[in-house]
């Protein structure tokens, strides 16, 4: 899921397909599918690895996102609730010969985008949350996701609109998921704080790492990293590419929230499958990646 945002957007077709898959966030607890490669002991090589991998992606089955696991040797393929066993069945007839070295699990929920740092911010007919305020000189910016700033609106404080904060001046999504908004109101503060934690540096995630994630819905989360480089396919087109899969909850409008590890920030939130009181899987976008494409940074 991408994490997604909170109302109906207007406009392009792919702001209305975020909509749709958003709607059907739910619980999520992975569960492991048996398969008939369970109990092999094959080593795979990276190509292969490699190559399983390009067939999932490949075989575009919405609800699905994977990674390649380290400690096992296999790429694990997570699938939501909406992916069939056919469509499994699919998956792996389309790795051919490398299909051992899949590793299905199975989730309750539906992967979408929450849409709704961690400040709730709005734009036209939708909230999302602030991830990570950033400079470059003496101009003020903020990160959020990119499916969140996907159609270049510009951003309020309030539902109401009656406190602007200024336009979307960057937008990427699908392939990634990262956004930035230019501060133009001068009255409206932009602390380098997540909470009141103080944020003074950058980091990439590694698996194990203790996380935390704050969201306009659902405030504050911690959790660990499980997993890197994982592909998400949101479904309509929407697929992003290198994750940060954690076991963090998220809920609808939490999208674009910080992920930090003490100091540092560590991500943007996209999306993924669960609630804050089930517990789930939530997938957010490198933050190194955003600061670097933008030249920005945090202070």
């Amino acid at each position: 899921m991408r994490i997604k945002r909170t109302a109906p957007l207007n406009g392009t077709a792919r702001r209305a397909r975020a909509v749709a898959v958003a709607a059907g966030l739910v619980s999520i607890a992975a569960l492991a599918v048996p398969s008939a490669q369970a109990d092999t002991a094959t080593t795979f090589s990276t190509a292969q690895l490699s190559a399983a991998s390009d067939a999932v992606l490949g075989a575009d089955v919405a609800g699905t996102a994977w990674n390649v696991d380290p400690a096992t040797g296999k790429v694990v393929v997570t699938a939501d609730s909406t992916v069939s066993q056919a469509e499994i069945a699919h998956i792996k007839k389309a790795a051919g010969v490398n299909a051992g070295a899949l590793k299905i699990e199975r989730t309750p929920g539906k992967f979408s985008k929450l849409v709704a740092g961690g400040d709730a911010i709005y734009a036209t007919s939708w909230r999302c949350s602030l991830g990570f305020n950033v400079r470059s000189g003496t101009t003020y910016y903020f990160l959020t996701a990119g499916h969140c700033t996907d159609g270049n609106p510009p951003w309020y404080t309030t539902s109401a609109k009656t406190t602007k904060i200024g336009p979307t001046v960057g937008s990427s999504f699908p392939t990634n998921d990262y956004g930035l908004v230019r501060y133009d109101n001068t009255s409206v503060a932009h602390p380098g704080t997540v909470g009141s934690v103080d944020i003074t540096s950058a980091a990439n995630a590694t698996v194990g790492m203790s996380v935390t994630r704050r969201g306009s819905t659902t405030g504050t989360h911690s959790g660990s990293v499980t997993g890197l480089n994982a592909t998400v396919n949101y479904g309509g087109g929407d697929i992003v590419y290198g994750m940060i899969k954690t076991n963090v909850c998220a809920e609808p409008g939490d999208s674009g929230g910080p992920l930090y590890s003490g100091s540092r920030a560590i991500g943007l939130t996209s999306g993924g499958s669960g609630d804050c009181t089930y517990g789930g899987t939530t997938y957010f976008q490198p933050v190194t990646e955003a600061l670097s494409a933008y030249g920005v940074s945090v202070f």
